[in-house]
């Protein structure tokens, strides 16, 4: 079965996309709940991937100025990394930020996951930084004027 990304609307999408941010931000990586849950869920996009009934990704997305976007919380159950996951939250989140007039994206990512962001366009605009503990972090920026080709999981289904 190929993965659902989609942006979370129903209370379930959305308690699906925090329980994936728990396991991997909480339970993996030692990140306290009142950090993750950092009260701005409630101004944000979420988006959740699923592979039938399994939540398997997650991310949100906040508009912080007019027209740019940052990219957050972006996680995928360590099972299913180097999967097309990631690739796909972020391609589903570009095309709604387009559709919601955000033509700038913005983000903290982690350090060890800079290169896969690299590979989707974005560029790093920051020195490394400690934003949660011990946990090194960049600063990466990209302007989107073409969504990204659709996974391989996508271009084998037929119409």
């Amino acid at each position: 079965m190929y993965p659902d990304v989609r942006v979370a609307e129903s209370d379930a999408d959305r308690e699906a996309a925090l329980a994936v941010r728990r396991d991997v931000f909480v339970e993996e990586q030692g990140v306290s709940e009142e950090v993750e849950m950092d009260g701005k869920d409630d101004e944000a996009v979420h988006f959740v991937a699923t592979d039938g009934d399994d939540p398997v990704g997650a991310a949100r997305l906040r508009e912080v100025e007019p027209g740019v976007g940052k990219v957050e919380r972006v996680a995928v159950v360590a099972d299913r990394r180097d999967s097309g996951i990631g690739r796909e939250l972020i391609c589903t989140l570009e095309t709604t930020a387009a559709e919601r007039g955000i033509d700038r994206l913005v983000m903290h990512a982690q350090t060890h996951v800079e290169e896969f962001y690299r590979r989707l366009g974005y560029g790093t605009t920051s020195d490394v930084f400690e934003e949660v503990r011990g946990r090194a972090t960049g600063a990466l920026s990209a302007r989107r004027s073409r969504p990204h080709p659709a996974p391989p999981w996508r271009e084998s289904r037929s119409p």
